[in-house]
């Protein structure tokens, strides 16, 4: 779906929802679809494009192109070059072969790589430098790892909106152009969860740039806007700082029920000692709504079984996904059963050398958990209480 929707006197909204997709990267749930954000800025001398669309979603972008009566176009600038923002810049190089592609030398690179876009079509810019379309400027922010390398924000003095990318996005498919907070808040959280929060440290750095501009509103590429651009700095401030919660995530896979009981006895014992527990069957949970968990919690403890002398591998995945999400997580453990034997714990800690956190005793029981198991579990609740009680969180 696609229609043009003027922002701002000469400001115009041309990018396209996506209502029916529900993967991304092949990887990442979209249960409430996306967009690819696409803006039309006119001034009074140039007129210029910021970022296109999904390669699928081509016909779209050009037909609200077509829409709002574009006959020439002297920039597309291009903040990011991944293919769901830059995918149609080939075929809307070819309808406006005037048009020059304004990014960072980085992003050139890649574009050359991965759309074949000659040399000849690029103005590169440097961090901060301006362009004028007449009585409208553009000021470029270099803002990397928002998510690539090369990424880059466009802000509009004269409008006092920045055009972020993927900074501050959500996958989110809506027809209202502005974000309600009542609803955002999840999709943006998700969205940072998923996307952005293995850059957390440098997002705290980009932050202050954004903060010291004049703000009026914030445009991401996948999304609604926000024209409260405190509400999104805030939460992003939150997410990205180094607070941690009083909660344990607790994802798990049981085969035969022992790990089940094991995960049901460490819960209780976590809200009995006034700890929060947020809990998910990996077999059938929403990865998205586990990496959310993450954002916040203190503690991640990993319950599996043993499959062929190792952790299950819905387990490996999660471990796999921990590490590659990075958290700000400062404890750790591991629980579960095991029939004969195995390397479950070496495994699993040899799959999270990027997850910079405090491991706890696991607690592994040889088939179905006993006494013993149970007094275990409880030692380990006691533990991550007194963990919590020492960053002063419980």
């Amino acid at each position: 779906m696609g229609f043009s929707r003027e922002i701002r006197p000469g400001v115009f909204s041309v990018g396209v929802i996506d209502w029916d997709r529900r993967l991304f990267d092949e990887l990442i749930p979209l249960p409430d679809g996306t967009s690819y954000n696409a803006y039309i800025i006119e001034g009074s001398e140039k007129t210029a494009l910021i970022d296109t669309a999904d390669p699928q979603m081509t016909e779209v972008l050009m037909k609200n192109l077509e829409g709002i009566g574009l006959e020439r176009l002297d920039y597309v600038v291009t903040n990011h070059a991944e293919q769901d923002h830059s995918g149609s810049l080939p075929t809307v190089l070819e309808r406006f072969p005037e048009a020059q592609v304004v990014c960072t030398p980085r992003c050139q690179k890649l574009l050359e790589e991965h759309l074949r876009i000659p040399a000849e079509k690029f103005e590169t810019v440097e961090d901060r430098k301006t362009l004028s379309l007449g009585d409208k400027t553009f000021e470029f922010i270099y803002t990397p790892w928002v998510h690539w390398p090369e990424t880059m924000s466009t802000y509009l003095r004269e409008e006092k909106i920045l055009f972020s990318c993927d900074f501050f996005g959500s996958h989110y498919a809506t027809s209202d152009l502005f974000a309600d907070k009542r609803i955002i808040y999840e999709p943006v959280k998700r969205y940072y969860a998923e996307i952005m929060m293995p850059f957390r440290a440098i997002i705290r750095k980009n932050l202050k740039l954004v903060e010291a501009l004049d703000l009026e509103m914030i445009a991401p590429s996948h999304g609604p806007f926000h024209d409260d651009p405190s509400f999104i700095i805030e939460a992003y401030r939150d997410w990205s700082s180094e607070e941690v919660k009083n909660e344990v995530v607790i994802p798990y896979v049981s085969m035969h029920g022992s790990t089940k009981l094991m995960v049901d006895h460490l819960m209780d014992g976590l809200i009995a000692r006034g700890i929060g527990v947020k809990r998910f069957d990996i077999s059938g949970s929403d990865v998205g709504k586990m990496a959310m968990a993450l954002v916040d919690a203190a503690t991640l403890v990993l319950g599996t079984c043993t499959v062929l002398a190792g952790p299950h591998p819905n387990a490996a995945q999660v471990a796999f996904l921990a590490n590659a999400l990075r958290p700000k997580t400062k404890f750790a453990s591991i629980i579960g059963s095991y029939g004969w034997g195995g390397k479950t714990v070496k495994v699993i800690q040899d799959m999270m050398p990027h997850l910079k956190v405090e491991m706890i005793e696991p607690v592994l029981a040889k088939g179905l958990p006993g006494e013993e198991d149970f007094l275990a579990l409880d030692r380990l609740a006691d533990e991550i209480l007194k963990k919590h009680r020492e960053l002063g969180i419980a």
